[in-house]
């Protein structure tokens, strides 16, 4: 990594104080993973340092964070069950992350240049909508789920709308001080610009140790579950015992690499599309390499392992707080990472202070940054093409999970991308010549199999006793199935008295490989 352009002032103005934010955000939420998951809490918080100084290191996204992920936490609880050990579970994690290092290598990343934007646009909402929802019940002080959690369904046979009401009828009115005001300085605060340098999200957090400190002894006192939680070690030895490594003697078991693979796929899934989508909210826009995300990925999954960690991915909830808060380069991350490691072992009882109700707030602000009206208002000026997956996306995402939700937003979107191609393979004349139709069909540039079946409908629909031409000029490229289609209705026009002549069309054609661009010749 070429590192100097990273450290440019102009660059650390805006990666410093978003380092910070992404810190607090992802502090949390490694947490609750890592508890969600059946795993020891610093696995958490280890996974939240490799995925922001491993990963990023070796990463081409300038705005991706990547660290444990609520999405894996059904699949890392469940095979830590199968697989009998916590060690034996890493070592899944070790091969997954090579796996993923293969698909880097053959270019598997390629598979994100087929995210419908609709799709990953609704999926940026449901995102935004969700951490609304779920952080709802922490800024006023009901934790019962836990930090990061992103499924509908809820521990406790509730689910995301009922642990809202819940929650309202257990208020912590400590907690809903705090919120408050920190919704309040989150909102006021950039706005001022003489104390726009001092991020926001550090001052509420400030505040909310100090206003957590006035309460105790009070009818306002949080309650210890209401704070951040990490571990607290006091030794160097200590440290040093937390760390767990693989147990390698369980290689040639099946399930190992049955594990290995789901987390493989399922981790990687979710890097594309968190990539995908951070791109699209990038104030640069620029585009991230998917196939050295994946390698990127691979290296810091295989890392985990051998440490002790948890399977990561790049996460779209800390990537989003990183460009909201002004994030311009992979230096944030990096830091985060830092920052994380350094929490951990200089001021464990002080990140203990932290009340989990101010972090709400600064989750609630970037939900809302993710779902703005003007996204939805966006979408439906776009027309029905593009309206329609977005919502049935969000739907989708916001009452089953991320992947499940896209998968349906997949099929959505995909459906209306046929319907499109269905219409528009060719350009069609009918014009009227001495009582006779003469018609022309100039067929599109590309003309895959996707065509095959409007074509067919508007051949054989053509009024006898027609003058047919079809031009294949513009053509580079006619699946065979659609050169089927023409050349039989030539050999049978005659059967309705129809003229046809073919222009410009081949017997067969050659696909253009993706790697070599194609040039007309004369």
């Amino acid at each position: 990594m070429n590192s100097s352009k990273y450290f440019l002032m102009k660059n650390l103005r805006n990666d410093l104080p978003s380092s910070i934010v992404v810190f607090l955000v992802a502090l949390p939420l490694c947490l609750g993973v890592a508890l969600a998951s059946g795993a020891p809490l610093f696995a958490g918080l280890l996974t939240g340092i490799i995925g922001g100084v491993v990963v990023a290191m070796f990463s081409g996204s300038q705005l991706s964070v990547s660290g444990p992920a609520a999405g894996l936490t059904v699949i890392v609880l469940g095979a830590i069950a199968t697989l009998g050990s916590y060690e034996t579970f890493l070592l899944a994690i070790v091969l997954a992350g090579l796996m993923q290092i293969i698909l880097g290598i053959i270019k598997a990343g390629t598979i994100a240049s087929y995210f419908p934007s609709s799709v990953i646009e609704g999926m940026l909402a449901a995102i935004g909508i969700i951490l609304i929802l779920k952080q709802l019940p922490h800024a006023v002080g009901h934790d019962a789920s836990y930090e990061g959690s992103e499924m509908y369904a809820e521990s406790g046979g509730h689910n995301t709308f009922t642990a809202i009401g819940a929650a309202l009828n257990t208020i912590s009115y400590g907690a809903l001080t705090i919120v408050l005001v920190s919704l309040a300085i989150l909102i006021v605060w950039p706005k001022i610009k003489r104390l726009s340098s001092v991020p926001a999200p550090l001052v509420v957090v400030v505040l909310g140790i100090v206003l957590a400190s006035v309460f105790q002894n009070t009818g306002l006192a949080l309650k210890p579950e209401q704070l951040v939680q990490i571990p607290v070690v006091s030794t160097w030895l200590g440290f040093q015992d937390l760390f767990i490594h693989p147990n390698f003697s369980a290689i040639q078991d099946l399930k190992v690499w049955t594990v290995a693979a789901t987390i493989a796929v399922v981790a990687s899934l979710e890097t594309l599309l968190s990539i995908e989508a951070i791109d699209k909210i990038d104030p640069i826009k620029r585009v991230s390499p998917t196939n050295r995300e994946l390698i990127a990925q691979g290296i810091g999954n295989t890392v985990s392992g051998l440490v002790g960690g948890l399977p990561m991915t790049s996460v779209i909830v800390r990537s989003s707080a990183n460009v909201n808060s002004g994030g311009r380069t992979k230096m944030s991350a990096i830091l985060h990472g830092c920052w994380l490691l350094l929490s951990f072992l200089l001021i464990p009882n002080l990140i203990n202070s932290i009340p989990l109700s101010c972090l709400a707030a600064i989750l609630l602000v970037t939900g809302y940054k993710l779902t703005r009206f003007a996204l939805f208002k966006k979408m439906w000026q776009s027309g029905k093409d593009q309206f329609i997956p977005f919502i049935v996306t969000i739907i989708a995402v916001v009452f089953e999970d991320l992947l499940k939700g896209v998968a349906i937003g997949m099929v959505v979107g995909v459906f209306y991308i046929l319907r499109t191609n269905f219409r528009n393979p060719y350009f069609y004349r009918l014009q009227h010549n001495e009582g006779q139709h003469v018609v022309t069909m100039k067929l599109a540039e590309l003309v895959s199999f996707l065509n095959k079946a409007a074509i067919q409908y508007t051949l054989t629909h053509l009024p006898a006793n027609s003058k047919v031409t079809i031009d294949g000029t513009n053509s580079r490229f006619i699946d065979h199935d659609v050169l089927e289609i023409i050349f039989n209705f030539r050999d049978n026009a005659h059967t309705k008295n129809i003229e046809v002549k073919l222009v410009k069309i081949k017997t067969s054609y050659n696909v253009p490989e993706l790697s070599k661009p194609v040039y007309e010749t004369e």
